[in-house]
């Protein structure tokens, strides 16, 4: 009986796992550079820029830092309301992984888990810089690896050389 226990000990010690260590702001930055009268003046609805990209940094055998880069820009005509810039991170623990899942697994998984914290603090940041909350819609990682993914193909595609052909 022991040694049936030992051996499921011994599979599930070998299951894959993920495991978040912690979270963090790396970089926060909030301009607002025509406050107060940004705030005070009205006028038609702001035009928004956002872009959102994801980074990863391998730290120890088993743990990888993954960050969120958010970038939020507000336009009313040509003057500028804020811009923000956020660079918030997650710290995980991956045991076992198979190497071909690890790059989904940290590329879509991983920031699917912290960009709500990410989207919480943006929008507070633009709350109190004194606009509305800015809300993020949610974002689809598995299509901006996809994106990724066939860009770097292209790239690889275009930067190989031409090949001699014999006569």
């Amino acid at each position: 009986m022991s040694d049936e226990t030992q051996g499921e000990a011994s599979a599930q010690a070998n299951m894959p796992s993920m495991n978040m260590v912690g979270q963090y702001i790396r970089d926060l930055s909030f301009e607002n550079p025509g406050a107060p009268a940004s705030i005070m003046t009205g006028g038609g609805n702001p035009a928004f820029n956002v872009s959102i990209s994801v980074a990863v940094k391998k730290q120890a055998d088993d743990i990888y830092a993954v960050e969120l880069t958010l970038n939020a820009k507000a336009n009313r005509e040509q003057a500028i309301l804020f811009n923000v810039e956020l660079i918030y991170g997650g710290v995980f623990r991956l045991k076992n992984v198979p190497e071909a899942t690890l790059s989904q697994l940290l590329m879509i998984e991983c920031p699917r888990l912290i960009f709500p914290f990410a989207r919480q603090v943006l929008a507070s940041v633009t709350q109190q810089g004194g606009f509305p909350p800015l809300m993020m819609e949610p974002v689809d990682f598995a299509a901006i690896y996809r994106q990724n993914l066939a860009k770097l193909a292209a790239q690889q595609g275009a930067a190989q050389p031409a090949t001699d052909k014999p006569n």
